[in-house]
């Protein structure tokens, strides 16, 4: 198994910052610079969506509505991997979970979530 916990999450006035921190880790855990990581966020009743990624070759991507404000990064002697988030916005406010995917097997793996609420 693989296991994934995110921490970081919490209340935040509206222009503030969290960081987000992914650990990954489990019996089946490879090396961690093989995963492709990500961050995703979810609001109740809509689909999960994509935040930001950052892959084992160091290519990140991110979703329009966070471009210039969030940055993923990791730290893989650590096993980690954060989400920076700057200049937050009442509509950043969602359960934020941590994906890796491992191309060599096709499998993906998530964490439990952590809660961003964002309050103007």
């Amino acid at each position: 198994q693989v296991q994934l916990v995110e921490s970081g999450g919490g209340l935040v006035q509206a222009g503030g910052s969290l960081r987000l921190s992914c650990v990954v880790s489990g019996s089946d855990f490879r090396f961690f610079s093989i995963y492709d990581m990500a961050w995703y966020r979810q609001v109740p009743g809509m689909t999960r969506g994509l935040v930001a990624s950052l892959t084992s070759d160091v290519r990140t991507r991110y979703a329009d509505s966070v471009q210039g404000r969030f940055t993923i990064s990791r730290e893989n002697a650590e096993n980690t991997v954060y989400l920076h988030m700057n200049s937050l916005k009442p509509e950043d406010t969602a359960v934020y979970y941590c994906n890796a995917w491992d191309s060599s097997t096709y499998r993906d793996y998530w964490g439990r979530g952590t809660q961003v609420t964002v309050f103007s």
